[in-house]
């Protein structure tokens, strides 16, 4: 029976020391000039010495007009690299490898950062505080595809093991690959193979300006969950399509900004059942159309989950963000035996539908950089707290970029 305590070798030769890998959460927490902070710093040192094979950082944008947000950690030639260094050697420091998820927000970066940013087409995104986007020409794709290599071969120079080009989540990659957002009619839109040619130009162009031992990864939305959008028969065909251009592992997600389905919170109230795994049925017919190894990330919890997994080759890859939060050594005590189910906070909050809108998310956002400054979580304070502290953080932290580029 394959577990999670059995290694595994990328088909580029680098061997991960278990299946656990810490999926990217966005940190938010670098400084006004988009570096690291000792605090960001602090955090993955946490996480390498939790016992996870692989760390993957929070959307680390290649370009700094196109931010998830304002205190995201941007990889360019302008990075504090001393910074940067030491995020790395924090990362490696209790053994485990880490990636530098790079992305570009498109037209889901912050309207406060950018109220028209360079996205596959003008179709706006449906929520407040988002901008007009403006459809990329010939030459902005080429810069974007530019950005990317550039961002990959700094991350190799600084010690990363690997890049994860993101083209999940909404994010330009995934807008690109959506038919509902990619209204082009140029060579960029139109069928599933104009779609794909976006992340496949990264894909192989980062594949091509790094060394073959350097891990290159995808971050694939299985369904973006959206009528006319990305859906699962063409998520299938782009990983077969990826896998050929050389890729380590795919990872698969789900959702978008509108459609959070990677974010969502089930409540354990009255018949409600907390369902682990959520992504891992349409996992399994892209793991049996694929060669290379896949990751799912999104709900697992139980060793015993996780293991049959596994084990039906449904993956190969165990991907978790908030277990982190709650308990950074939770891995290790996970393939010791110690424990038998991952941290799960979140099942005992209140009902979902009487938050406010992204309050979970929000409260975990606020744990991230409350460990990240004290060492530890606060697993005391309310779902509403968290909430509020973390939209006041999202709101000083845009003051301080703005201020600091003089916008």
């Amino acid at each position: 029976m394959s577990t999670i305590s059995e290694p595994l070798t990328l088909p580029n030769g680098a061997t991960l020391r278990n299946r656990i890998v810490k999926s990217a959460m966005s940190e938010a927490l670098g400084d006004e000039h988009n570096n690291p902070t000792q605090a960001q710093i602090n955090l993955f040192g946490q996480w390498s010495a939790g016992g996870a094979a692989l760390l993957i950082t929070g959307n680390t944008p290649v370009d700094r007009m196109h931010l998830e947000h304002a205190g995201n950690f941007v990889l360019d030639p302008d990075s504090d690299m001393a910074q940067v260094s030491a995020l790395v050697a924090a990362g490696q420091s209790g053994g485990a490898k880490i990636l530098a998820q790079l992305a570009h927000a498109g037209r889901q970066t912050p309207e406060a950062i950018n109220a028209h940013p360079t996205s596959v087409s003008d179709v706006r995104l449906e929520l407040p505080g988002y901008g007009e986007p403006t459809p990329a020409t010939e030459s902005d794709i080429a810069e974007v595809i530019e950005k990317f290599v550039r961002s990959a071969k700094i991350a190799q120079d600084v010690g990363f093991d690997g890049v994860e080009i993101h083209a999940a989540h909404g994010y330009l990659l995934s807008s690109a690959l959506s038919p509902r957002i990619n209204t082009r009619t140029d060579r960029w839109g139109g069928s599933l193979d104009n779609r794909a040619r976006l992340a496949l130009s990264v894909v192989r162009a980062v594949r091509a300006a790094v060394e073959p031992g350097f891990i290159v990864a995808v971050k694939l939305n299985s369904s973006d969950f959206q009528k006319g959008g990305f859906d699962h028969a063409d998520s299938v065909q782009v990983a077969v399509m990826l896998e050929t251009e050389g890729v380590g592992f795919i990872e698969i997600s789900g959702g978008n900004f509108e459609e959070p389905t990677a974010y969502q919170h089930a409540s354990k109230s009255g018949s409600t059942q907390v369902r682990e795994a959520y992504f891992l049925d349409y996992a399994a017919a892209i793991k049996a159309a694929l060669s290379i190894p896949l990751m799912v990330t999104g709900g697992f919890r139980s060793v015993s989950v996780m293991n049959d997994a596994i084990d039906s080759k449904k993956t190969d890859l165990i991907g978790m963000g908030r277990p982190f939060i709650s308990d950074p050594g939770f891995a290790a005590k996970l393939l010791s035996g110690e424990i038998k189910k991952a941290p799960a906070v979140e099942q005992d909050f209140p009902p979902a539908d009487t938050l406010p809108r992204g309050a979970v998310l929000n409260w975990f956002c606020a744990q991230i950089a409350h460990a990240g400054h004290t060492g530890q979580p606060d697993l005391s304070m309310s779902v509403t707290e968290g909430h509020e502290r973390y939209l006041a953080q999202i709101k000083l932290t845009t003051e301080k970029h703005l201020a600091s580029r003089g916008g």
